[in-house]
């Protein structure tokens, strides 16, 4: 039988109307780089430019994008959105992102080119959707590009003289969505089903209206209706006001200055990024960390990095990291962890560079199939933090050492913040009755990574945003029932030591009252491990626990004796003072639980590491952090080897110089020559009690777990891992014990009866 030209085509059109799900674009997801020019932009840009003119139409547009990161933080409902975790950006008529607000949140502008494109290649001409003007989309599904189901994003075209020239973007962390617990990262998800709201892009504004069928279809879906109609609002108002700008853009100067504009901005920066390269010595450097928890279950899950550079061009290989998890929270995909990279880049390698996702263009990419940093379409994805904190943070170590030898630097060279989404995330029935779950911004107050040239600073930002605060507790107590037991108290001595140490994080010492319902969960990793790695000869932050006090009302006790409770959590946890209370210590992993008025939850935002040696550190920097609190005379001695007298704290300079030549002394005694080392160290395996996860000493060989036995496979042939119901395992622990004491009493009547 012969198939003509014309019987194909009738196929492909028969299937392409018939496509039974229209799942995320493998081609577009896997894609980071700019596309081509356009037929317009290739015309305007094959010829001679006005660099003015590109300037003055930049300048506005960055103003506009301003302007609107201004408006969702002051309209705004959510937490996220009051506090800065929110971002406004412009993208060219073919969805390159070309600008972001100068104060927002990179990755959240990263991730919509992915859903822009896929509404340009769908539903453009899909009949029954369409682009027009006056649409506008919605979408927070990571699979279809995203962060993680909690940031919702509000997408809208701009057409000028019926011609679409651009497009515009804002971006909230909402938290509630409807998840399987409250607050929109569900620890406990075992299945992409139980992540709540799951938006593929689609069209929910009309005429520059929202939808008010599906505005309540989506509010049907969460805990907070009040929240989702509210900042669906903010929104749509912001992409409005941003549209508004960029037609008086057009306007003045006209649409090619602003195609010209918006296309230039991203091509000078790719190619400013290749002349960087370029200047970097040809080589590769690695690093490795280990996330030290499922959030379910304790496990070393290896997270790989080598960057390789070779003339203009650089490799990122994250090949050898740990399987996916099938039924855990914690997998994200390829495409969000290439724009948390990308915040790290711009953060803290080249700061100087514009705000767009072009910077990556240069940059290749490779990751294994199936593994926790590229997670398969099916695998759940809303706490992906744990990873994607990783990435934010960790490039500052390779980047470091191949820029350490560059006569000019873009930035100082700094160690990696501290890389948790330390917060309470909570859920339940506020003073006021109203039903909420969402989290508290502490998750923007982490500590800064020591530098070259000075001390980290305290508390600073998240790291994946420079410009972000943490609020004032007063406002979040007339909305919530939580009350903060004492100020925010930064963390002495859990401190990331170094010639400059990290920047602390603080104390969250957290209780409720006035509500009939309330519950929290954490959402953390770094309880066994630490959580972020130090630089030349740096400390790593130490790690740190949950802490509880239970089955006790704190508020009855502070009324009767208010002056014997400290709240500081060594205090609290070490003198009890706290009296008829449970204690107890977990790690920073919690899943959702209900908690009576008046019992109290502790946690830590970390520190940053540490940079350089601590016997390299100045004494008068170590007098002056006991001075201000931040360590003990204890650290001072133990740690910096700095000798001075406790009641002056006055160094004396010549035994500190003695104390310290000791210790080097001590350090070389205690040193082996490197094959020695690597002889006693080195294991042919990981140790057979390790529940560990990727690769060992080969990347192409691969560690997990299948029905509680250790296996190996090959990266090429990875398969996810399936973890049992911590519960179940727990519940079979018991009754197995209970097993033993009735064998046992049953042993100890037959002797009697005997």
């Amino acid at each position: 039988m012969n198939i003509t030209a014309d019987d194909k085509a009738l196929l492909n059109k028969f299937l392409k109307d018939n496509q039974l799900f229209y799942i995320a674009d493998p081609e577009i997801m896997g894609d980071h780089d700019i596309g081509p020019r356009s037929e317009d932009e290739e015309r305007l840009l094959s010829g001679p430019t006005d660099p003015h003119l590109v300037n003055m139409v930049r300048g506005r547009v960055l103003a506009a994008m301003d302007e609107g990161n201004t408006m969702i933080e002051q309209m705004g409902a959510a937490p996220g959105a009051k506090w800065g975790d929110i971002v406004a950006s412009i993208f060219t008529a073919s969805g390159d992102l070309s600008m972001i607000a100068p104060h927002g949140v990179v990755g959240f502008a990263a991730c919509v080119h992915y859903p822009i494109k896929y509404i340009i290649k769908y539903w453009t001409d899909e009949p029954t959707v369409g682009v027009r003007d006056g649409d506008g989309f919605i979408h927070n599904d990571p699979r279809y590009g995203g962060i993680h189901g909690t940031d919702q994003s509000c997408i809208m075209p701009v057409f000028w003289k019926e011609k679409l020239v651009c497009w515009v973007s804002c971006t909230i962390h909402e938290g509630e969505n409807g998840a399987t617990e409250p607050g929109g990262m569900p620890p406990s998800a075992e299945s992409r089903y139980d992540e709540g709201l799951k938006m593929s892009p689609f069209k929910v504004i009309e005429n520059f209206q929202l939808r008010r069928d599906l505005v309540t279809f989506l509010q049907n879906m969460v805990r907070d209706p009040k929240l989702q109609l509210e900042d669906m609002k903010v929104k749509l108002h912001t992409c409005l006001r941003m549209r508004e700008r960029v037609l008086a853009v057009l306007e003045e100067f006209g649409e090619d200055a602003l195609t010209i504009s918006l296309r230039q901005h991203i091509e000078d920066v790719q190619e400013e990024v290749r002349r960087r390269i370029e200047e970097l010595p040809d080589g590769t450097t690695r690093v490795l960390t280990f996330p030290d928890s499922t959030l379910r279950e304790n496990a070393l899950l290896k997270f790989s990095m080598a960057v390789t550079v070779k003339g203009d061009k650089m490799t990122l290989d994250f090949r050898g990291s740990s399987p996916e998890f099938i039924n855990r929270a914690i997998n994200c995909n390829a495409a969000s962890l290439k724009t948390m990279l990308l915040t790290s880049y711009l953060q803290n390698v080249w700061p100087d560079l514009p705000q767009t996702m072009a910077v990556f263009g240069p940059i290749k990419m490779l990751f294994d199939e199936k593994s926790v940093l590229n997670g398969s379409f099916e695998t759940p994805q809303p706490m992906s933090l744990i990873p994607l904190f990783k990435a934010m943070t960790i490039p500052t170590i390779p980047m470091a050492k191949l820029s350490y030898s560059l006569p000019h630097r873009y930035t100082a060279i700094v160690a990696p913040q501290y890389d948790q989404p330390g917060t309470f995330i909570y859920g339940g029935l506020t003073q006021n009755g109203e039903n909420v779950g969402n989290f508290c911004a502490d998750i923007n107050g982490n500590g800064q990574g020591g530098r070259a040239h000075r001390d980290g600073e305290h508390s600073v930002s998240p790291p994946f945003a420079a410009n972000c605060d943490i609020g004032e507790m007063e406002v979040i107590e007339e909305e919530l029932p939580i009350v903060r037991l004492g100020a925010f108290t930064l963390t002495k001595d859990r401190v990331g030591f170094g010639k400059y140490r990290g920047g602390l994080g603080y104390e969250m010492i957290a209780s409720t009252r006035g509500t009939g319902m309330w519950g929290f969960m954490t959402g953390c990793t770094g309880s066994l491990f630490t959580p972020s790695q130090p630089l030349f000869g740096g400390y790593g932050p130490p790690v740190y626990p949950l802490c509880k006090i239970q089955n006790v009302n704190i508020f009855e006790q502070l009324e009767s004796n208010p002056d014997k409770i400290k709240f500081d959590i060594l205090d609290l946890m070490n003198k009890q003072t706290v009296e008829g209370g449970k204690y107890s210590t977990h790690p920073m992993a919690m899943t959702f639980e209900l908690c009576e008025n008046g019992e109290v939850y502790m946690m830590c935002q970390g520190t940053g590491a540490g940079y350089g040696d601590v016997l390299l550190r100045d004494p008068a920097l170590v007098i002056k952090d006991i001075e201000e609190d931040l360590i003990s005379h204890e650290t001072a001695r133990d740690i910096y080897k700095v000798v001075f007298d406790s009641t002056t704290l006055i160094v004396d300079e010549e035994a500190t110089k003695t104390a310290r030549q000791d210790e080097r002394k001590s350090r070389l005694k205690r040193g082996k020559p490197f094959d020695a080392f690597e002889k006693d160290f080195v294991t042919a395996e990981p140790p057979a009690h390790l529940p560990y996860y990727g690769s060992w000493d080969d990347p192409t060989i691969i560690y997990g777990t299948s029905q509680g036995k250790r296996i190996k496979m090959k990266a090429s042939e990875m398969q996810s891992m399936f973890m049992p119901n911590p519960k179940d395992e727990k519940i079979k622990a018991l009754e197995k014990q209970l097993d033993a004491t009735k064998a046992e009493l049953d042993a100890c009547r037959a002797k009697s009866r005997g």
